[in-house]
């Protein structure tokens, strides 16, 4: 018996200094409320969430859609931090180490919910628009994002006594060490920040560089940009190679343009020559797939006397700006104008020489 005595004295013994001075009781509480916050999230997580997505999911609105997607993370990380700061509050113990738990994990929660709300903002930016292009939006919201973090970092750090001071001032000799040996970084970077405020191009545009690359831009970054070729192979070109060459943007081309140069053999007559003009002429002012507004203009006129033939110098805008499109064009003239010449009973030139013999 005094066996089970003692056992049932150091069993209670145990029970009350439980854990680093901590009662086995508070921990079953504090647990049990942890837990309980965890089963909070959990509803929280499957109904509420879920319910305000399908809501937003019927607006036409893209705001919305992207707070309450941008806000799921911290809204499911709110119940852990106040069912970890309810729980420990019933714990008797000297409140230290956990007051600096709770104030880190608030620290966290708020800087998480800073970065997390940038992304709904850059939608509302965006939708403004005129003043910045998307992409140099793109670039500034990660910057912030990119800051956010680190003052958050900073923020937790403090709390445990880190001084961050020493730690910047020695990043700050190291970046200098750094910038004199990445100096074509830093040029490529200022180079894509002036593409992006002078909005050379965008995503999706088609680019033409002489001697350096010609397709489809596919990404802009802080180093270089990533152009899609027209045989489908990708390039990434430094930035500074767009900030010191002319770039030309295909995609902004409000009309192609068709220039072609007809020759007609010398033996065409006059009257040919006019009927085939003015034909060729009256065939574009009356097709639906020629522009003739103001800021293009028509020209079939002769343009010389060639070598081998009589040139006429044709020069038509499209109403289409599409690659594909406009080819398409350009062979539907192409046959209309073979039809006119062939109508009128001449024949285009080639190149030839004649060879006169002599006979003494």
């Amino acid at each position: 018996m005094d066996v089970l005595g003692n056992f049932k004295d150091l069993f209670l013994d145990v029970w009350k200094e439980g854990i680093s001075g901590i009662n086995i009781s508070e921990i079953i509480i504090a647990l049990s409320i942890f837990i309980f916050f965890l089963f909070l999230r959990g509803i929280f997580s499957k109904f509420v969430i879920k319910r305000l997505e399908k809501y937003v999911s019927k607006t036409t609105n893209k705001f919305d859609n992207s707070l309450v997607s941008s806000m799921e993370g911290p809204a499911k990380f709110f119940p852990i931090v106040l069912g970890f700061f309810v729980s420990t509050s019933y714990l008797s113990v000297e409140h230290g180490a956990i007051e600096l738990i709770n104030r880190s994990l608030i620290t966290i929660l708020i800087f998480w919910t800073f970065h997390q709300i940038i992304g709904p903002l850059s939608v509302v930016i965006k939708s403004v628009g005129g003043l910045l292009s998307k992409d140099l939006v793109n670039w500034i919201i990660k910057a912030i994002k990119v800051l956010i973090l680190i003052l958050g970092a900073a923020a937790v750090l403090e709390l445990w006594g880190i001084k961050i001071g020493p730690i910047i001032a020695g990043l700050g000799l190291f970046g200098v060490a750094v910038a004199l040996g990445a100096q074509d970084l830093f040029k490529n970077l200022i180079s894509g920040i002036l593409v992006l405020v002078e909005r050379r191009f965008q995503v999706g545009d088609w680019i033409f560089v002489e001697g350096v690359i010609e397709g489809t831009v596919e990404s802009i970054g802080f180093r270089s940009t990533v152009v899609r070729r027209f045989d489908k192979s990708l390039a990434t070109i430094p930035n500074f190679q767009f900030a010191e060459n002319a770039v030309i943007n295909n995609s902004l081309t409000t009309n192609r343009r068709i220039n072609w140069v007809i020759g007609l053999e010398y033996r065409t007559t006059s009257d040919q020559l006019k009927k085939i003009k003015d034909e060729i002429e009256q065939y574009i002012k009356n097709s639906e797939l020629f522009s003739k507004t103001g800021d293009t203009f028509l020209n079939v006129k002769i343009e010389q006397f060639a070598a081998s033939s009589i040139d006429i110098r044709l020069i038509c805008f499209t109403k289409t700006k599409h690659y594909l499109e406009w080819m398409s064009v350009k062979d539907t003239l192409a046959i209309a104008i073979k039809t006119i010449v062939e109508k009128n009973k001449a024949s285009f030139a080639f190149p030839s020489t004649s060879i006169y013999v002599e006979k003494n």
